[in-house]
């Protein structure tokens, strides 16, 4: 983000000196807070630790005017409908974390389940959003 917020900064004073106008500039900065244009979407494990972070850098996104498409929590257990009780403590947490994303982090939210195997290749991977 400093990097294209320097590039952007250092284009629009350039390119205003030579043209006087900078009308017809697009920067990568002006892409990325353009919503038709680019979807961001921030990926965390389903716990505390990790929604935090991914939270941290939606304030930081924010802040350069990007707003981030939607959230997806991956290995989620509690999308793989797992009914085992020893699991119960790290279901109730994945809850919580839901519910902390729907409650002013995002509108859009995304739970990838655990799977044993990782979905690999073309197939696999759209077997996720079926």
């Amino acid at each position: 983000m400093d990097a294209a917020g320097a590039y952007h900064r250092q284009m629009m004073s350039t390119f205003e000196k030579q043209t006087g106008s900078t009308v017809n500039l697009v920067t990568s900065l002006m892409r990325l807070q353009d919503a038709d244009y680019t979807k961001i979407i921030l990926v965390a494990l389903p716990e505390v630790t990790p929604v935090s972070q991914a939270a941290a850098l939606q304030e930081d996104l924010r802040r350069a005017k990007i707003e981030p498409y939607a959230w997806v929590l991956n290995r989620s257990v509690l999308a793989a409908h797992t009914k085992d009780p020893l699991l119960g403590a790290r279901l109730q947490g994945e809850v919580k974390q839901m519910k902390r994303i729907h409650a002013g982090l995002s509108k859009n939210l995304f739970a990838i389940p655990f799977q044993s195997e990782p979905p690999v290749g073309v197939s696999a991977l759209r077997a996720l959003i079926t």
